[in-house]
């Protein structure tokens, strides 16, 4: 049986090529955008093409990783006619409900502009 360091094959090749193809997946895993169930691979191919002669070969060495793609960002439009001017509106919105507040859309109460307290009644 033959034994090659895949270290060694290529002059070190193979290893610098695998080592940058796992640096990818590894970004790829840790990246928030990209969907965390999808499995990510690391193919080696190894190519050997012989001369007619036989007593000797061509070796192609190829390292390819398949990573996840990016998470698709989605939104919400609400769309509809200005009855006035008859022009075409259209208004993003998010989780809420188009012309709802959030709490963001209020200014909160200073405190320093509280001065007293209400009255408090006896039961």
């Amino acid at each position: 049986m033959l034994k090659i360091d895949l270290n060694k094959m290529a002059g070190g090749a193979l290893q610098e090529k695998f080592n940058r193809e796992i640096t990818k997946v590894i970004e790829n895993m840790q990246d928030p955008n990209t969907p965390y169930s999808t499995a990510r691979s690391i193919n080696i191919k190894i190519t050997f093409r012989q001369g007619e002669e036989r007593d000797d070969a061509k070796v192609d060495i190829a390292v390819t990783s398949k990573l996840a793609g990016v998470i698709n960002a989605s939104t919400s439009f609400a769309m509809g006619k200005d009855l006035e001017s008859g022009e075409v509106e259209v208004r993003e919105y998010g989780k809420q409900i188009p012309g709802q507040m959030s709490f963001e859309d209020v200014e909160p109460v200073k405190s320093a502009d509280v001065t007293t307290m209400p009255r408090r009644l006896k039961a």
